[in-house]
């Protein structure tokens, strides 16, 4: 197992406000994809799912997002490339990818060009059951307000469907593979 608190320290101050909103979410998505696996008993890495998880949202400081202390410069949007960039150069290819392809119900290229993201045009729609487990775990969370609080499905599904039918669908595709209520 890769130790996460290491990364995390990299780029966080030990007690920030930043570093606390990151790491009580995170936790929660990890502990969310893991009970989704195991109620699912799908066939997965465990350990990967947990450390991906743990760091999916590393990029978020290099982001423009005062609400959550994140006083960076990019559009939060930016945080999953980023934190693809960032795990990259530690030398985790896969979880750099999980980063990268948890935003929303994951983003194509035409969700890309036609929403014209500042983002590079290539898919970025989770594709492994590890990378899918972070996706759906995360829409659960949110880093602002009650960061602690689970949020309901209905309240999941309707916040993906402001982003399109096809957001929407492909969401309730992940649940149909790896979600559980």
């Amino acid at each position: 197992m890769i130790d996460c608190d290491s990364i995390i320290d990299k780029y966080y101050g030990k007690s920030s406000r930043l570093r606390t909103i990151l790491t009580v979410h995170s936790r929660l998505v990890a502990d969310k994809a893991l009970a989704c696996a195991r109620a699912r008993g799908l066939d997965v890495d465990l350990t990967f799912v947990e450390e991906a998880a743990l760091l999916h949202d590393i990029g978020i400081f290099l982001c423009d997002a005062p609400d959550i202390c994140c006083t960076g410069t990019l559009p939060y949007i930016c945080h999953g490339v980023e934190g693809r960039r960032l795990l990259e150069a530690e030398g985790l290819p896969r979880h750099a990818l999980v980063c990268e392809r948890h935003t929303g119900s994951g983003l194509t290229v035409d969700d890309i060009v036609r929403q014209g993201l500042p983002l590079p045009h290539r898919d970025m729609t989770p594709q492994t059951l590890e990378e899918k487990l972070v996706c759906y775990a995360d829409k659960f969370y949110s880093k602002s307000g009650d960061i602690r609080a689970e949020k309901s499905f209905d309240r999941v599904v309707k916040s993906i469907a402001r982003h399109g039918e096809e957001a929407e669908a492909r969401f309730m595709n992940l649940h149909q593979q790896v979600g559980i209520i």
